[in-house]
C-alpha cells in the first residue's frame, strides 16, 4: 500500500498525460519506439527492454531474449517467467537504475527527447495507468482526476529541470551505477557518451543564479586530524589567534573559560563533561569471525 505522502494527485488538463505511445507526450513512455541506445556495443530497441535486462544480471541468456524482441511489451511479457530470478536487491535499486534508464536515452537521443521533454513547459507529467498500479504511474478517479504515485512522471520531472539547469552538460555523460553486478550480457556495463555535436536547437540552458563560493582562508587552521597536538594542552594555533566564541558570534550574553585551551570560552551555561558520561560501550561482537580474531565493540549515545 502506498503511504499517504508518496501519493500525488493530479488535474489531466493541466499536466503532460501519456497512457499510448502514440499520443502527443507518447515519446515519454519507456515503451516508446524511435529512442535506440546502444550499450557495450549492443542495440536495444527501447528503454523498457534495457530496464527489463537489468533484472537478470546473471542471466545473460534472458537478457538476450529481453533486447532482441522487437516488441518493447513482449519484452517485457519475455521476463515474466524467469522473475523468480529477479535480482535480490530490486525493489532497492529499481527507481535507480530507471533513473539511469532515462538518462541513458536521453543522452543517446539528445535532440528528440530533450526536445519531448522541453515541450512539456513547467506542466506535471503523468504516466496514466489503467489497471490499479500506482507506482511507476496514476490511475483515474471517478472524479477525473490522476492519483498515484507516479515515480515515473517524476523521475522524467527531475530529468527535464536538470535538462534546464546550468549544469545540463553532465548529462552527456552517464557512467555506469554504482551497484553489485551492474552486467549486459555478461560483461560490465559501460559508461554512455552523447555526441559532442548534439544540440537541441533553438534551446539555452538557464545560468545558475547560485552565489559564487568565497574562497578558502589564506592561512586555515590545521587539521586535528592531519597533525596532532604538539604537547599537552598546546594546540597547534595560539589562543591568542584563535577567535573565540565572544569574537565570532557572540550569540549568548555571558561566557566563561571552559578550562580547554583548545577550545577557548563557552556560553556560561554550558557544561563540559568527559565523554564517559556522554557514552557507553555496548559490547555487541560480531557471530561469526576468523579464528583468533577480536569482535568489534560498538559505542552507544546515552545523551
Amino acid at each position: 500500500m502506498a503511504q499517504p505522502s508518496q501519493v500525488r494527485t493530479y488535474q489531466p488538463a493541466e499536466s503532460a498525460v501519456f497512457l499510448k505511445t502514440t499520443e502527443r507526450f507518447g515519446g515519454l513512455s519507456n515503451m516508446a519506439p524511435g529512442f535506440p541506445i546502444v550499450l557495450n556495443g549492443v542495440r536495444i530497441r527501447t528503454s523498457e527492454a534495457l530496464y527489463q535486462a537489468c533484472r537478470f544480471p546473471r542471466r545473460p541468456d534472458v537478457q538476450r531474449q529481453i533486447i532482441d524482441d522487437p516488441s518493447p511489451m513482449t519484452a517485457k511479457m519475455r521476463s515474466k517467467p524467469f522473475r523468480s530470478e529477479t535480482r535480490p536487491d530490486w525493489d532497492l535499486v529499481r527507481v535507480k537504475i530507471m533513473r539511469w534508464c532515462l538518462r541513458v536515452k536521453l543522452a543517446q537521443n539528445w535532440q528528440t527527447f530533450g526536445e519531448l521533454l522541453l515541450s512539456t513547459g513547467d506542466m506535471p507529467i503523468v504516466e496514466k495507468k489503467v489497471r490499479r498500479k500506482d507506482f511507476w504511474g496514476a490511475t483515474e478517479q471517478p472524479d477525473g482526476t490522476l492519483v498515484g504515485r507516479n515515480v515515473l512522471g517524476r523521475l522524467l520531472m527531475e530529468l527535464r529541470e536538470q535538462l534546464k539547469g546550468a549544469e545540463v552538460e553532465r548529462l552527456r555523460f552517464i557512467p555506469p551505477l554504482d551497484i553489485p553486478d551492474f552486467l549486459l550480457l555478461g560483461k560490465p556495463i559501460e559508461a554512455v557518451q552523447a555526441p559532442t555535436n548534439a544540440q537541441i536547437p533553438g534551446w539555452a540552458a538557464r545560468q545558475s543564479l547560485a552565489p559564487v563560493a568565497a574562497p578558502p582562508p589564506s592561512d586555515p587552521q590545521p587539521s586535528l586530524f592531519e597533525q596532532p597536538m604538539i604537547a599537552k594542552a598546546v594546540p597547534l594555533v595560539p589562543t591568542s589567534q584563535q577567535p573565540t566564541a565572544r569574537t565570532a558570534l557572540a550569540p549568548y550574553p555571558k561566557y566563561r573559560d571552559c578550562g580547554l585551551p583548545w577550545l577557548g570560552e563557552i556560553p556560561e551555561y554550558w557544561d563540559v563533561r568527559r565523554s564517559k558520561y556522554v557514552f557507553r560501550e555496548v559490547d555487541k561482537r560480531t557471530p561469526r569471525k576468523p579464528p583468533g580474531a577480536d569482535g568489534c565493540g560498538l559505542i552507544r549515545c546515552c545523551w
